[in-house]
């Protein structure tokens, strides 16, 4: 990849010890919020360090040609996104403030548990209450809920007929040789947000290693109204060794005050990936009264 890039689109390298795969976000139609003592995640996924590359240059037609690779990945992203609601886990969101000198000031910290009930419904309860020493930025946890109610796996077979893919080039990620596409909407609606970013496919067996993007509406960028993360960099971790579920996502924002900006960071991880009990509950969950919903998204100006 070179630097010269005519692509406006900003693609991230990463670099970790861990090799990472596929993941995204799971849209979860209701969220229940009930606090409940409960042991920790065998191992958090570890932070990323990104460094960030300006733009991908177009290269030689891949070994095999775009459009079955394109096939191949889109019915695996629509496998997953059908077995997804099947496992439990670990939720952790943390929003950062930082200061003048680059340093976090301020912090939010929240935990949730993906619990069934004996319906079947999946919901999110709360371990703990969330802690916040934010200075500047005020929100709702149910605000902060919101920013994982996002597509988790965007292009898949299903919904292929909606995007127009392109093939860009090749990249190593997290020691994985990965053909890159560059993925837009072919039109937009006003209910429904659709992906405009970049997808790294493992060269190999062809699954999403990563994406980097945001979704739109023919209203604009879509975020909750009180938190101003658009752009998403998402990594996917391998769970029983044939499912690849998000365990690792990051955006970088500013909340705007009348003298200054704030640079603002969220991050979200998902650990302790474990199969829910079949055919009944998870022990001692108990589906909440009433589920708060998603806040209206609102358009961002360019």
């Amino acid at each position: 990849m070179t630097e010269n890039a005519s692509t406006v689109l900003r693609a991230f390298h990463v670099f970790r010890s861990l090799t990472f795969s596929l993941a995204s976000l799971v849209l979860f139609a209701s969220a229940g919020f009930a606090q409940e003592g409960a042991p920790g995640p065998t191992e958090p996924p570890p932070e990323h360090h990104v460094t960030r590359i300006e733009g991908i240059e177009a290269a030689a037609p891949p070994s095999l040609p775009p459009m079955e690779i394109i096939q191949a990945f889109t019915k695996k992203e629509e496998l997953y996104q059908k077995t997804r609601p099947q496992y439990s886990y670990r939720k952790t969101i943390r929003i950062q403030e930082f200061g003048p000198d680059g340093h976090p000031s301020g912090e939010y910290d929240a935990t949730y548990d993906a619990v069934r009930s004996s319906d079947g419904r999946v919901y999110e309860k709360a371990v703990s209450s969330p802690e916040s020493n934010l200075q500047y930025l005020t929100f709702e946890p149910e605000d902060a809920q919101a920013l994982t109610r996002i597509p988790a796996f965007p292009v898949t077979a299903s919904m292929l007929s909606k995007y127009n893919l392109k093939y860009l080039n090749t990249e190593t990620v997290d020691e994985i040789d990965c053909y890159i596409f560059q993925v837009s909407p072919k039109s937009l609606e006003r209910k429904e947000g659709y992906f405009d970013g970049i997808i790294w496919v493992d060269q190999k067996y062809l699954e999403v290693v990563k994406t980097y993007g945001k979704w739109v509406t023919d209203l604009g960028d879509m975020h909750p109204i009180t938190l101003p993360f658009v752009m998403w960099d998402i990594y996917r971790e391998n769970v029983d060794g044939k499912y690849w579920f998000p365990d690792y996502a990051r955006s970088e924002g500013s909340y705007k005050m009348k003298d200054r900006d704030v640079p603002i960071r969220v991050t979200i991880k998902w650990s302790n990936f474990k199969p829910f009990p079949p055919g009944g509950s998870t022990p001692s969950a108990t589906p909440p009264a009433s589920a708060p919903q998603p806040p209206a998204a609102s358009p961002s100006k360019p």
